[in-house]
């Protein structure tokens, strides 16, 4: 891909973490040509995760102690359950650098208090950033904190759509929807599939009908003015297929029931972890 280098974000920038998310994150900002990879460093303990972060051209790092000494925006994509222990040593760049978190659960005063720096906010992307499909939460009081949002927002863009909200809080709810969401659908895909295997359909027809119908329903919904309701009810003809399975689906322990618990549990483990350094 052909980089315009007047659309590069190209001060320097530290990724903290290349786990699953952080990559995802790294990949949609260089192949996005957002940033340009000789100007990010990566931190990363973890040989094969660092190799394959290094692919993507950027400057890796397996500790700290190894970066530059000046960087004025670190993203931290680390566990939740090892903040602690591993952000007092970025405390260096508390002058210089304003900090994003994705980390789940963590808070801004958490983070504030590990970092001794009030220029902090948190993002929730997922991981369809990856191929620019993405969707992004954050949360930042920039009117208090002077911090870079317009710059924060560019990059989250990268990836796919950014929202913000007003109040912290909404980041957890966030997390059970959008964060955590991806996993639920990859999973009706799996549950679809396995379905198709049970009713008869070789597996590669399985595989793919259920991929193709959760892919392109998801299109339709992005592309039409009409509410999903409404392109439910326009799948439905009365007493027919569709209906008999919504039928299903909509009873008292059906799809809604497990859709509600299932993101409730995903928005209390969130509150768990805020209020826990090692849950």
């Amino acid at each position: 891909m052909n980089r315009d280098p007047s659309n590069q974000l190209d001060r320097s920038l530290i990724l903290v973490g290349c786990g699953n998310m952080g990559y995802a994150l790294l990949r949609g900002w260089v192949e996005s040509s957002s940033i340009n990879p000789s100007h990010v460093h990566v931190v990363e303990p973890d040989l094969s995760l660092r190799e394959r972060a290094a692919t993507l051209g950027v400057i890796t790092h397996d500790r700290c102690d190894t970066l530059p000494a000046d960087a004025d925006l670190i993203v931290i994509a680390l566990k939740p359950q090892i903040v602690d222990r591993e952000l007092p040593s970025y405390r260096r760049y508390s002058q210089s650098a304003a900090f994003v978190s994705i980390a789940a659960g963590v808070t801004c005063e958490r983070l504030t208090r590990l970092l001794n720096s009030t220029r902090v906010a948190r993002a929730m992307p997922n991981t369809p950033t990856a191929i620019g499909k993405g969707s992004t939460i954050i949360f930042c009081d920039s009117a208090e904190r002077m911090f870079p949002i317009e710059r924060v927002v560019s990059l989250f863009k990268a990836g796919g759509a950014v929202h913000q909200v007003a109040q912290e809080e909404l980041i957890d709810a966030a997390t059970a929807i959008s964060g955590s969401g991806p996993a639920y659908v990859f999973y009706l895909i799996e549950c679809l599939a396995d379905s198709a295997l049970k009713l008869g359909l070789p597996s590669t027809i399985a595989s793919d009908l259920a991929r193709e119908t959760v892919h392109g329903s998801a299109a339709l919904a992005l592309a039409s003015k009409d509410a999903p309701g409404e392109l439910r009810r326009q799948v439905t003809s009365p007493n027919g297929t569709t209906e008999a399975g919504l039928r299903v689906l909509a009873s008292d322990d059906g799809l809604s029931s497990l859709i509600s618990r299932t993101t409730r549990a995903a928005f209390e483990r969130s509150l768990e972890l805020a209020s826990s350094k090692l849950s």
